[in-house]
Protein backbone atom coordinates (compact mmCIF):
# COMPACT_ATOMS: atom_id res chain seq x y z
CA UNK A 1 0.00 0.00 0.00
CA UNK A 2 1.71 3.44 -1.09
CA UNK A 3 1.56 6.14 1.15
CA UNK A 4 0.03 8.99 -0.45
CA UNK A 5 0.57 11.65 1.96
CA UNK A 6 2.83 14.12 1.62
CA UNK A 7 4.27 16.30 4.16
CA UNK A 8 4.31 19.99 3.22
CA UNK A 9 7.25 22.65 4.63
CA UNK A 10 6.43 26.60 4.34
CA UNK A 11 9.13 28.57 2.22
CA UNK A 12 10.80 31.36 3.80
CA UNK A 13 9.15 34.64 2.42
CA UNK A 14 11.15 36.35 -1.10
CA UNK A 15 11.53 39.93 -0.59
CA UNK A 16 10.78 42.45 -2.56
CA UNK A 17 12.84 43.17 -5.54
CA UNK A 18 13.35 46.91 -5.87
CA UNK A 19 12.51 48.30 -9.94
CA UNK A 20 15.25 50.19 -11.86
CA UNK A 21 13.20 53.35 -11.28
CA UNK A 22 12.56 53.01 -7.48
CA UNK A 23 14.86 55.75 -5.80
CA UNK A 24 16.64 55.68 -2.69
CA UNK A 25 15.87 58.84 -0.73
CA UNK A 26 18.19 60.18 2.67
CA UNK A 27 16.71 61.53 5.47
CA UNK A 28 16.95 64.97 5.45
CA UNK A 29 18.98 66.80 7.88
CA UNK A 30 17.39 68.24 11.02
CA UNK A 31 17.07 72.26 11.74
CA UNK A 32 18.96 72.21 14.52
CA UNK A 33 22.20 70.81 12.42
CA UNK A 34 21.37 73.41 9.60
CA UNK A 35 21.87 76.12 12.20
CA UNK A 36 25.19 74.81 13.57
CA UNK A 37 26.47 74.74 10.06
CA UNK A 38 25.28 78.39 9.35
CA UNK A 39 26.84 79.57 12.28
CA UNK A 40 29.95 77.94 11.75
CA UNK A 41 30.23 79.69 8.04
CA UNK A 42 29.08 82.76 9.16
CA UNK A 43 32.02 82.54 11.84
CA UNK A 44 34.78 82.20 9.42
CA UNK A 45 33.87 84.72 7.38
CA UNK A 46 33.68 87.52 9.68
CA UNK A 47 36.71 86.38 10.69
CA UNK A 48 38.42 86.43 7.42
CA UNK A 49 37.33 89.80 7.29
CA UNK A 50 38.43 91.00 10.47
CA UNK A 51 42.09 89.97 9.58
CA UNK A 52 42.12 91.45 6.32
CA UNK A 53 41.14 94.90 7.35
CA UNK A 54 43.88 94.38 10.48
CA UNK A 55 46.63 93.76 7.68
CA UNK A 56 45.10 96.64 5.88
CA UNK A 57 45.45 98.71 8.41
CA UNK A 58 48.81 97.14 9.72
CA UNK A 59 50.21 98.06 6.43
CA UNK A 60 49.01 101.83 6.23
CA UNK A 61 50.38 102.64 9.42
CA UNK A 62 53.94 101.57 7.93
CA UNK A 63 53.52 103.53 5.02
CA UNK A 64 52.85 106.85 6.95
CA UNK A 65 55.51 105.78 10.01
CA UNK A 66 58.50 108.48 10.61
CA UNK A 67 61.95 107.19 9.47
CA UNK A 68 62.77 107.61 13.42
CA UNK A 69 59.88 105.21 14.32
CA UNK A 70 61.21 102.59 11.92
CA UNK A 71 61.66 99.58 13.85
CA UNK A 72 64.46 97.01 14.63
CA UNK A 73 65.98 96.70 11.68
CA UNK A 74 66.85 100.72 11.81
CA UNK A 75 68.05 100.45 15.20
CA UNK A 76 69.87 97.39 14.78
CA UNK A 77 72.05 99.58 11.64
CA UNK A 78 72.47 102.42 14.23
CA UNK A 79 74.34 100.42 16.83
CA UNK A 80 76.60 98.74 14.22
CA UNK A 81 77.74 102.28 13.28
CA UNK A 82 78.06 103.23 16.27
CA UNK A 83 79.94 100.33 16.98
CA UNK A 84 82.19 100.89 13.82
CA UNK A 85 82.93 104.67 14.76
CA UNK A 86 84.36 103.32 18.19
CA UNK A 87 86.35 101.00 16.93
CA UNK A 88 87.36 103.88 15.06
CA UNK A 89 88.25 105.90 17.56
CA UNK A 90 90.50 103.26 18.99
CA UNK A 91 94.21 104.85 20.11
CA UNK A 92 97.20 103.57 17.23
CA UNK A 93 100.24 104.85 15.85
CA UNK A 94 102.41 103.06 12.84
CA UNK A 95 105.84 104.81 12.73
CA UNK A 96 108.11 104.69 9.62
CA UNK A 97 111.54 105.18 10.96
CA UNK A 98 113.78 108.17 9.36
CA UNK A 99 116.86 107.93 8.03
CA UNK A 100 119.99 108.74 9.88
CA UNK A 101 123.76 108.83 9.85
CA UNK A 102 123.61 108.95 13.72
CA UNK A 103 126.53 106.43 15.13
CA UNK A 104 126.92 104.10 18.30
CA UNK A 105 123.70 103.57 20.87
CA UNK A 106 120.21 105.94 20.77
CA UNK A 107 116.42 105.89 19.98
CA UNK A 108 115.49 105.20 16.18
CA UNK A 109 113.55 108.08 14.64
CA UNK A 110 110.22 108.59 13.23
CA UNK A 111 109.22 109.98 9.79
CA UNK A 112 106.46 111.79 10.97
CA UNK A 113 105.24 112.59 6.97
CA UNK A 114 105.01 108.67 6.41
CA UNK A 115 104.17 107.83 10.08
CA UNK A 116 100.74 107.39 11.46
CA UNK A 117 98.97 108.51 14.59
CA UNK A 118 95.59 109.05 16.70
CA UNK A 119 95.18 109.62 19.98
CA UNK A 120 99.11 109.28 20.72
CA UNK A 121 101.15 111.96 21.12
CA UNK A 122 104.76 111.99 19.55
CA UNK A 123 107.65 113.54 21.77
CA UNK A 124 111.78 114.17 21.26
CA UNK A 125 111.43 112.44 17.77
CA UNK A 126 111.36 108.90 19.51
CA UNK A 127 109.00 108.81 21.50
CA UNK A 128 105.45 107.47 21.75
CA UNK A 129 103.03 108.86 24.29
CA UNK A 130 100.27 107.79 25.63
CA UNK A 131 97.08 109.20 26.26
CA UNK A 132 94.48 106.66 26.67
CA UNK A 133 94.99 104.02 29.45
CA UNK A 134 94.13 100.45 28.39
CA UNK A 135 95.91 97.35 27.23
CA UNK A 136 97.87 97.75 23.89
CA UNK A 137 99.72 95.37 21.90
CA UNK A 138 103.20 96.83 20.97
CA UNK A 139 105.06 95.90 18.22
CA UNK A 140 108.70 96.67 16.50
CA UNK A 141 110.52 95.05 13.40
CA UNK A 142 113.73 96.26 12.76
CA UNK A 143 115.96 94.91 9.88
CA UNK A 144 119.71 95.38 10.24
CA UNK A 145 122.33 95.33 7.02
CA UNK A 146 125.97 94.33 9.05
CA UNK A 147 127.16 92.36 11.60
CA UNK A 148 128.12 94.55 14.83
CA UNK A 149 131.38 94.00 15.72
CA UNK A 150 131.15 94.18 19.28
CA UNK A 151 128.11 92.89 20.56
CA UNK A 152 124.77 90.89 18.66
CA UNK A 153 122.36 92.31 16.67
CA UNK A 154 119.12 93.52 19.07
CA UNK A 155 116.42 95.76 19.08
CA UNK A 156 115.14 96.85 22.38
CA UNK A 157 111.66 98.55 23.23
CA UNK A 158 111.40 100.60 26.42
CA UNK A 159 109.58 102.46 28.45
CA UNK A 160 108.95 105.06 31.13
CA UNK A 161 106.36 106.09 33.09
CA UNK A 162 106.93 109.74 32.56
CA UNK A 163 109.35 111.90 30.15
CA UNK A 164 111.53 111.74 33.92
CA UNK A 165 110.95 108.26 35.00
CA UNK A 166 113.30 105.77 34.53
CA UNK A 167 113.89 103.43 31.83
CA UNK A 168 112.74 100.14 31.92
CA UNK A 169 112.64 97.15 28.63
CA UNK A 170 109.10 95.97 27.78
CA UNK A 171 110.85 93.73 25.07
CA UNK A 172 113.78 92.70 22.90
CA UNK A 173 114.23 90.70 20.31
CA UNK A 174 118.02 89.42 18.40
CA UNK A 175 119.24 88.40 14.83
CA UNK A 176 122.38 87.57 13.53
CA UNK A 177 124.30 87.78 9.65
CA UNK A 178 127.18 85.88 9.10
CA UNK A 179 130.51 86.99 8.53
CA UNK A 180 131.23 86.30 5.12
CA UNK A 181 131.40 89.87 3.93
CA UNK A 182 128.11 89.20 1.46
CA UNK A 183 125.72 91.61 1.28
CA UNK A 184 122.70 90.24 4.04
CA UNK A 185 119.74 91.67 5.82
CA UNK A 186 118.44 89.92 9.08
CA UNK A 187 115.23 91.25 11.22
CA UNK A 188 114.35 91.23 14.44
CA UNK A 189 110.55 91.10 15.09
CA UNK A 190 108.74 91.39 18.80
CA UNK A 191 105.18 91.80 19.65
CA UNK A 192 104.11 92.03 23.29
CA UNK A 193 101.00 92.83 24.84
CA UNK A 194 101.56 95.80 27.64
CA UNK A 195 99.03 97.37 29.74
CA UNK A 196 99.84 101.62 29.76
CA UNK A 197 98.89 104.44 31.57
CA UNK A 198 97.51 107.85 30.40
CA UNK A 199 101.68 109.96 30.41
CA UNK A 200 103.92 106.97 29.66
CA UNK A 201 106.24 106.67 26.86
CA UNK A 202 107.50 104.03 24.52
CA UNK A 203 110.90 103.94 22.22
CA UNK A 204 113.21 101.90 20.25
CA UNK A 205 116.78 101.40 21.36
CA UNK A 206 119.38 99.89 19.78
CA UNK A 207 122.95 99.43 20.73
CA UNK A 208 124.60 100.78 16.89
CA UNK A 209 122.53 102.83 14.56
CA UNK A 210 124.81 102.68 11.81
CA UNK A 211 123.69 99.18 11.46
CA UNK A 212 119.97 99.38 10.80
CA UNK A 213 118.55 99.37 7.51
CA UNK A 214 116.71 102.29 6.72
CA UNK A 215 114.49 101.44 3.24
CA UNK A 216 110.82 101.67 3.09
CA UNK A 217 108.86 99.10 5.25
CA UNK A 218 112.19 97.80 6.81
CA UNK A 219 112.19 99.15 9.78
CA UNK A 220 108.84 100.50 11.56
CA UNK A 221 107.53 100.50 14.98
CA UNK A 222 104.12 100.17 16.50
CA UNK A 223 101.30 100.30 19.34
CA UNK A 224 97.37 99.79 18.92
CA UNK A 225 94.94 99.64 21.93
CA UNK A 226 92.69 96.51 22.13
Amino acid sequence: MINTYQTSVAAPPVPPRLSRSQQVLFPAPSQGHSKSLVRFLTGVVVLHLFLSVGGFIYLKQNDTMHPSQLPSAEGKFARRSSGKQETSNKALARMVVKKSDQKGAGYLEWDMGHSVLKSVSYSHKMWLTIEQPGDYYVYSRVTFSKLDPKRPLVSIVKLRESETGEEKTVMQAFCNLDSSGAPQLSTATQGELVTLEKGNQLGVWLHNLSVVYYEDGATTFGIFRL
